[in-house]
């Protein structure tokens, strides 16, 4: 199934961004929480923000599948999803405003199409059978 990728390559960002995470408290003898330290906290806010978004894309992207959608729309999105996350992800800890905007509007419109589309295709389809 195709949203397999997507969710595997999301997966492997997120224990990307935990690594990070491990790394700053490790890096700055931090047990629990971020004991105030600035770089530890934009990691573990990028972390929480890519476990935030990411699931329920991915679950609007299955559910596209799953109620038809062509194969090549839902690569496009895949592919965007992972693009907007990576921006995001760069963006935070980076202190880039611009790059962190853009990675949340690609990630936000892109949920607002998915709800969308799934709308169309359940509506189009017929898809309300019990």
């Amino acid at each position: 199934m195709i949203t397999s990728l997507y969710a595997s390559l999301l997966a492997l960002l997120i224990v990307r961004l935990s690594l990070s995470v491990i790394k700053l408290c490790r890096k700055n003898r931090i047990r629990v929480g971020d004991g105030g330290n600035e770089e530890l906290q934009l990691a573990i806010r990028t972390h929480a923000n890519a476990v935030e978004y990411i699931p329920i894309t991915l679950l609007l992207l299955l559910t596209l599948k799953l109620n038809g959608a062509p194969k090549i729309l839902i690569h496009l999105l895949g592919t965007t999803l992972i693009t907007g996350r990576i921006i995001h992800a760069m963006g935070l800890p980076a202190k880039d405003l611009k790059r962190r905007v853009l990675g949340m509007q690609i990630t936000i419109y892109l949920i607002i199409g998915l709800a969308i589309l799934n709308i169309m295709f359940f509506i189009l389809t017929g898809t309300l059978k019990l």
